[in-house]
């Protein structure tokens, strides 16, 4: 996982509540066992229509977007089953932030595995970002949303703030204790028999 940069970018305003996982990546796509490749699905229902043929009045579909690293969202953000492809999805697509007022449980720890940020705000500020046309900055280590017209600062956990900053996924957690590791394993060998 890489380490997680400041992001510099315009922001791509879902303004829909409970977007389930099945929304963000339906289960037809779900037979890919790599990471990537799952970015041209992500939101393939509502990108398209029943032939495939693109669907010009959804907000991924409007070329002032591409490139977007930045995805505002209503409510309750990432519901739904617990597949951890929809984390995958975003992050192909090219998300490397998700702004919402709530996010569902799994798929929260599934953005920090993955070296996605989820930024909680309250709602108001949530509303006033759906709306922001000029690219913003989100600063993981300073915690802070830095727009045109001000600065919103957001809390995160300590730990997950540092797995980002450092990208960290679990094995690589892993592998920091090492030593510890080698010297339990040391003390708590079995004797052979034999």
């Amino acid at each position: 996982m890489k380490p997680f940069q400041n992001v510099n970018s315009i922001v791509t305003p879902l303004d829909k509540v409970n977007v389930d996982t099945d929304q963000i990546i339906p289960k037809q796509f779900l037979k890919l066992v790599q990471k990537s490749g799952f970015g041209k699905f992500l939101f393939f229902n509502w990108r398209y229509d029943e032939n495939e043929n693109i669907k010009s009045d959804f907000i991924l579909n409007d070329s002032k977007y591409t490139g977007s690293k930045i995805l505002v969202a209503g409510d309750n953000f990432g519901c739904g089953s617990s597949r951890e492809h929809a984390v995958w999805a975003l992050d192909d697509y090219g998300f490397s932030v998700i702004i919402s007022s709530s996010f569902a449980d799994i798929f929260f720890s599934n953005c920090f595995k993955n070296g996605i940020l989820p930024i909680s705000l309250e709602s108001k500020m949530v509303e006033k970002l759906l709306l922001e046309t000029n690219p913003i900055e989100v600063d993981l280590e300073n915690q802070m949303i830095k727009t045109p017209s001000e600065d919103i600062s957001f809390e995160i956990n300590s730990h997950k703030k540092k797995i980002l900053l450092e990208g960290l996924d679990d094995i690589a957690q892993t592998f920091q204790f090492v030593d510890e590791i080698s010297k339990f394993e040391e003390k708590s060998t079995v004797p052979s028999v034999l």
